[in-house]
């Protein structure tokens, strides 16, 4: 007689124990969770052993990916800048004019500020402005979102780079700054009412550069008899 398959065998019973993470896999879900924990308690209130504990490791766990809380806490604010900016930067690549451009930098942040408020109100908050890392990594990410912008806005007006990214970093505050205010005072209107005002602002000035584009230039009829 045969020996069973153990193809055939019953599939053991009792608890089986879940595969183990990678580690790339367990860094995110310990910045998913810090995040989560940041926000609910926030940062100076926040231990280790909290965030530990709430992601279900133990602390030398912890420690292995963050040496400390500060590291953990940067290494957060960059991950969540670069989540924003691969978003903000597919937005301008799926755009064929310098009006929907405009239009999808401020739908993408909205819908940041109101898809992830976790995220937008740990990096966006000024009380953590006294951190010189923090403050260099969003002037980075504001820098690298102006040049992008002013990449494809720049050469459609007819503006040299320098003055395109001074032009565009405005605008991306701007709207930053709008979308975060708003997720504060909702009394200030519906999500589509509050972008559509800050795209009329916005557009209002960023088409007379392109009005400007394509102006020609003036011409002169007769002769000067004066």
């Amino acid at each position: 007689m045969n020996a069973p398959d153990a193809r055939d065998a019953p599939a053991p019973t009792g608890h089986t124990r879940a595969p183990r993470m990678t580690r790339d896999q367990r860094r995110e879900q310990l910045l998913s969770t810090a995040l989560r924990v940041f926000s609910e308690g926030g940062y100076h209130s926040t231990s280790m052993d909290e965030i530990a504990a709430a992601a279900g490791v133990s602390k030398p766990v912890l420690y292995q990916h963050f040496p400390g809380k500060r590291d953990l806490f940067l290494a957060l604010v960059q991950f969540t800048l670069a989540e924003l900016s691969e978003k903000l930067e597919r937005s301008l690549a799926n755009a064929e004019t310098n009006k929907a451009r405009v239009q999808n930098v401020i739908d993408t942040h909205f819908e940041f500020v109101n898809s992830r408020p976790e995220a937008h109100r740990l990096v966006f908050s000024a009380d953590l402005m006294s951190f010189p890392e923090v403050a260099a990594q969003l002037d980075e990410f504001y820098q690298g979102i102006a040049v992008a912008v002013a990449a494809v806005l720049g050469p459609k007006a007819g503006m040299p780079p320098a003055q395109a990214t001074m032009l565009s970093r405005g605008l991306v505050h701007l709207v930053q700054t709008s979308a975060v205010f708003w997720t504060r005072h909702p009394e200030a209107g519906t999500r589509e009412e509050v972008q559509d005002r800050i795209f009329r602002l916005a557009w209002g000035g960023i088409r007379t550069l392109d009005e400007e584009r394509r102006e020609p230039a003036p011409k002169l009829i007769g002769n000067d008899r004066g």
